[in-house]
C-alpha cells in the first residue's frame, strides 16, 4: 500500500517537472531589435522560462530524491538475494540517474541561458545580436524528464520486487553494505 501510494506520488511529482519543461520550452525569451534615433538595442519579452525551468528542476529533483530514500538507493542497507528482479534493478537504477543528470543539465543551462539579455548597443548601422537561447533545449530536457520519470518508476517497482522475493540468505556475515556481497 505504501509503495503505491509512493509510486502515485512520484508520478504526479514527475508529471509537474514535465509538464513545467514544456511550458518553459513553449515560453522561452524572445528578442526584438529596438531604436532609439542612431542606436541600436535589443528589446526582450518576460522572462517567465526561466522560472518554469527552474521549478522543473526542483520537481524532478524532488522525484528522485523520493524514490532514492524510498529504496536506500540500492547500495545501502541489507544485501539482496542473487535474481532476474535484482539485476533490472541495478540496469535500471543506473539508467535513472543518467537520464536524470541529463534531465537537470538540459533543464539548469536552459534557465541560465535563457536569463541571459545581451546590453549590446550598436551606434553603427549594423543591427545588433540579440542572444536568445535555442529552440529545443527546454524540450530535451522535457523528454529525459519523461525518461527519467518511467525508468524510476520501473526501478521502483523492480526493486520491491527484489525486496519482496528476499529470503534469509546464507552468507555467513551480513556486510551490511547491499553491494558488498557480489
Amino acid at each position: 500500500m505504501a509503495s503505491t501510494l509512493l509510486l502515485a506520488l512520484v508520478f504526479v511529482i514527475d508529471l509537474i517537472a514535465f509538464g513545467l519543461a514544456v511550458a518553459a520550452e513553449q515560453r522561452r525569451s524572445t528578442a526584438t531589435v529596438g531604436n532609439n534615433g542612431n542606436e541600436s538595442y535589443c528589446v526582450y519579452d518576460k522572462d517567465i522560462a526561466t522560472g518554469l525551468g527552474v521549478g522543473s528542476f526542483l520537481f524532478l529533483l524532488l522525484g528522485q530524491i523520493l524514490i532514492m530514500v524510498a529504496s536506500r538507493c540500492l547500495c545501502c542497507g541489507k544485501a539482496m538475494k542473487p535474481s532476474g528482479s535484482r539485476a533490472w534493478a541495478v540496469v535500471l537504477f543506473i539508467t535513472c540517474w543518467v537520464f536524470f543528470l541529463i534531465a537537470e543539465v538540459c533543464l539548469l543551462a536552459g534557465s541560465v541561458r535563457n536569463a541571459y539579455h545581451t546590453k549590446y548597443k550598436n551606434l553603427l548601422d549594423n543591427p545588433p545580436s540579440c542572444a536568445t537561447l535555442r529552440k529545443g533545449v527546454f524540450g530535451a530536457g522535457a523528454a529525459f524528464v519523461f525518461l527519467t520519470a518511467v525508468v524510476s518508476e520501473l526501478y521502483y517497482v523492480s526493486y520491491s520486487k527484489a525486496a519482496r522475493d528476499e529470503k534469509p540468505n546464507n552468507y555467513g556475515r551480513d556486510t551490511g553494505v547491499r553491494m558488498g556481497n557480489l
